[in-house]
């Protein structure tokens, strides 16, 4: 580890060593930066970068100089996805409508970030409004994926997950709704997380009681996400929708013995490629050899397709409402879904939340004799990233933009906690993300399950950072 450029550090041991003296913020936030310069040119994940940040690692450094308590983030280095409010740094949503908008304000959480000492880097790509699981708009074009940049780094949290692959960030702060913070993270080989939705609130927001969407955080290792979590988690008076803040053990600690796992290939039937196939069952025999109790279950979760679309309908239309004058003015992902939920009807809306409903129960039921769900995340490897979707998947044929992405969002349904790590790499090198589907408020035990994954299965850095 001490030989390691200080950028590819945990984020854990990156804040400890600025904490004991060891390494000034200043140091890491240049290492950070060396990164990006060596790197974001040719990959597009940064695409506004903050010219406050070195000040503001000057400040992390001179209140530890003084004695003071900066907070438990203290020099970490953190980028902030182009749908979420920086006060004064350009937040664009990825859309040309909003190519210079300049926010007066912090989204709450980018203000717990910089309590927590964070030190903001930029803003990092995705596609417009985040709908998108390929990461492009008009705006800044497209993010590769830094284990082969001819294919997609996945989305919508796409640029998160390419700096954090590639050390330009400590951490990436990210949104999800169909599968934003777990797609990335597979493309990429990193972990996601989605939280229980109100884990960190989602304010400011035109829909505020949405239940839908969760913001959260991706890292290099699931204990990194457990450790940025735990400085910006917990309820806020803004909002409506919030979860207790978490008291989680360290993931790390816990042991594959013992531990008992269900596993389900093909959640959405929409089939799986072979390579991703053969990876996870790899995986899984590694965690049998380490004492773990896998047994597979048949889970068909894809009679909730048609009411997750009718749900992300009505979502546009509750965060859009200002906006249906003009909903040809969008890209083609958002105007769909515009159009998709403009056509919705009260009955049509009911029916897909009581299918909401069975998909908790289900799980629920699942989740009372196994510690976790595990799937795979994604049902293909990367594709070629010029692609806003792939055409088909197993064969069959991909009618709209999120048909392919099946495997998260029927399980964004549940409100549950969902993790993604990776499984290992396919056989042409590139990661292979799982998913882990938590009991209700256990990002603890999501996370747990996901570091036990990735200490039995590290795939290492991709070949342009390792190289570097």
């Amino acid at each position: 580890m001490e030989r390691l450029d200080p950028a590819l550090l945990p984020a854990r041991e990156q804040a400890r060593r600025i904490r004991a003296g060891e390494m000034t913020a200043a140091e890491l936030l240049g290492a950070c930066l060396a990164r990006a310069e060596r790197h974001n040119g040719a990959l597009n994940a940064v695409v506004t970068m903050n010219p406050e940040a070195e000040a503001e690692a000057a400040e992390v450094d001179a209140a530890l100089a003084a004695g003071a308590d900066p907070g438990p983030l203290a020099g970490l280095v953190v980028g902030i996805k182009d749908v979420t409010e920086t006060a004064g740094l350009r937040t664009t949503y990825g859309s040309p409508l909003w190519a210079d908008h300049v926010p007066e304000r912090d989204a709450l959480v980018v203000r717990r970030l910089r309590e927590a000492g964070a030190v903001i880097l930029g803003k990092t790509n995705t596609p417009e409004f985040a709908a998108g699981g390929n990461t492009w708009n008009e705006v800044f074009g497209v993010t590769r994926n830094p284990w082969n940049p001819a294919l997609s780094a996945g989305g919508s949290t796409g640029g998160g997950a390419v700096a954090l692959a590639t050390g330009m960030a400590s951490l990436a702060q990210g949104t999800d709704l169909g599968g934003s913070l777990r797609i990335p993270a597979s493309f990429c080989g990193i972990a996601g997380l989605r939280p229980t939705p109100g884990l960190v609130p989602t304010v400011p927001a035109a829909y505020l009681w949405d239940g839908l969407q969760a913001t959260g955080l991706m890292g290099r290792d699931p204990e990194d996400v457990a450790f940025g979590l735990r400085a910006i988690s917990g309820p806020d008076p803004a909002s409506p929708v919030s979860a207790p803040e978490p008291l989680w053990d360290d993931p790390a600690e816990v042991a594959l013995a013992g531990s008992r796992w269900a596993w389900c290939g093909d959640i959405a039937r929409i089939g799986i490629d072979g390579t991703v196939n053969a990876a996870c069952h790899e995986a899984l025999a590694s965690l049998r050899a380490g004492g773990a109790h896998v047994d597979e279950v048949d889970l068909d979760l894809s009679y909730a397709w048609d009411a997750f679309l009718v749900l992300r309908g009505h979502w546009f239309v509750s965060h859009f409402e200002a906006e249906l004058h003009r909903v040809d003015a969008f890209g083609p992902n958002v105007s769909a879904n515009l159009r998709s939920g403009l056509s919705l009807t009260p009955a049509e809306i009911g029916a897909a939340e009581n299918v909401r409903r069975q998909v908790r129960e289900e799980l629920l039921a699942l989740l009372e004799r196994y510690d976790a769900l595990l799937t795979p995340c994604m049902a293909i490897p990367p594709f070629p990233v010029e692609q806003n979707y792939p055409e088909t998947v197993g064969g069959r044929p991909m009618k709209t933009y999120v048909d392919w992405i099946a495997p998260t969002f029927l399980l964004s349904m549940p409100g549950l906690p969902v993790a993604c790590v990776p499984a290992g790499l396919d056989a042409a090198g590139l990661p292979v993300g799982l998913q882990i589907v938590g009991p209700p408020r256990g990002e603890g035990q999501a996370l747990a399950a996901a570091s036990a994954i990735s200490r039995a299965r590290p795939i290492g850095l991709p070949p342009l950072v390792a190289e570097a």
